[in-house]
């Protein structure tokens, strides 16, 4: 009737969100997750759509158990020229939820943004399914922020002594402050 509409993939497993409320994922298990959605932002990223805004309650499971990536009502465009990018936002506003912020989302640097802040994302995701909650947590939304650009995470072996070293050592690589020091891809 004219009006518009969106039709969706019903997730029936739910999300992440509710999956990490009853335990943390075996090291092999969250690996293989965490390598799906990297292959997932990659294939955005290549259309130069970076998320901004990825968290466990954003990765939806099909009912074949298949994660997927949803919500991207915070994504940002990126052309060739960084001045070109689409942004709805206003400029040195941060955008995205506190705890899963890259630093540079949490200090309102918007010229910094890019795939590498998903890669950033992707260390938390990974940090929270192996550890059971997330690299920053404080009981205020400053304190968080100020956590995340100011304070290196603590790793995650020291919660969770089995923890494969890898797999921490590629945790802590996603969760650099600085973007250049991270992964240069999802890939």
């Amino acid at each position: 009737d004219g009006f518009p509409w969106i039709a969706l993939e019903y997730a029936e497993q739910g999300t992440l969100s509710q999956k990490l409320q009853s335990a943390t994922l075996a090291p092999d298990a969250a690996a293989v997750l965490i390598e799906t959605l990297a292959r997932a932002l990659e294939h955005a990223h290549s259309r130069q759509i970076v998320h901004r805004d990825l968290k466990p309650a954003n990765v939806l499971f099909s009912s074949s158990g298949e994660p997927k990536i949803g919500d991207f009502g915070l994504a940002k465009v990126l052309y060739e020229r960084e001045e070109s990018s689409v942004d709805v936002t206003r400029t040195g506003e941060a955008v995205g939820t506190p705890r899963y912020m890259a630093p540079e989302q949490a200090s309102g640097a918007v010229a910094l943004i890019g795939p590498r802040t998903d890669v950033y994302t992707l260390g938390t995701l990974l940090y929270e399914c192996l550890t059971g909650r997330p690299p920053f947590v404080s009981t205020s939304v400053v304190d968080t922020l100020r956590m995340i650009t100011d304070t290196d995470p603590l790793p995650p072996r020291k919660l969770e002594r089995s923890l494969p070293r890898d797999l921490e050592t590629i945790c802590l690589h996603c969760l650099e402050k600085s973007p250049e020091r991270r992964y240069a891809s999802a890939e």
